[in-house]
């Protein structure tokens, strides 16, 4: 009798919520750094900017048991003018994309605490190639652009399909269906 070796472990659990804690902060700019400085080559070395200075951080923890393990997504937010805001530099560790609801948390989680906090209207610059999770999500297209040099999408947040989150310090739970939620040692090969 054979087993499959054994592969990492995952969690299938996720809170999202502010990033208030100094590990919660740093996982961010990780990830960042490592999604867009990376993987995608927009940015040389960090993608920190101004508005970095005046955003609300979001974070994606992966949830084992009761504790939260580590940053695995992010996006900020911030207010441009009264009522304007926008959501920026959404990003999902590449070992959690296949769960496919992360990215739409995260953005829930931006656009209902913003619209908590006044908002009226919500905008994001996004990647043309994730337009359609975003239209999947009630937002709409008011512009076609090139960004960093790869072609993007402004769109608009439908915010009466985002009901305000009042309590985005303490966050709300996710679960989210991974195909390496659990270990596969425990499956047998023939």
């Amino acid at each position: 009798m054979m087993f499959e070796p054994e592969r990492p472990f995952r969690a299938c659990a996720f809170t999202v919520k502010y990033a208030t804690a100094p590990w919660e902060r740093a996982g961010a700019a990780r990830l960042r750094r490592a999604v867009f400085c990376e993987e995608q080559g927009l940015f040389d070395g960090d993608d920190r900017d101004a508005i970095d200075d005046i955003a609300t951080p979001i974070v994606a923890l992966s949830m084992l048991g009761v504790a939260a393990d580590e940053v695995v997504g992010t996006v900020r937010i911030h207010e441009e003018h009264p009522g304007l805001w926008w959501g920026s530099r959404l990003a999902v560790a590449g070992d959690y994309r296949t769960a496919g609801a992360l990215g739409a948390a995260l953005i829930r989680m931006a656009v209902s605490s913003a619209h908590a906090r006044g908002c009226t209207r919500f905008l994001a610059n996004v990647q043309r190639q994730n337009g359609p999770l975003f239209r999947r999500l009630h937002w709409n297209i008011v512009d076609e652009f090139e960004l960093h040099g790869l072609p993007h999408l402004r769109m608009q947040a439908d915010l009466v399909y985002y009901p305000p989150i009042f309590d985005a310090e303490t966050g709300f739970h996710a679960h989210a269906r991974s195909n390496h939620a659990r270990s596969d040692a425990t499956r047998r090969a023939a």
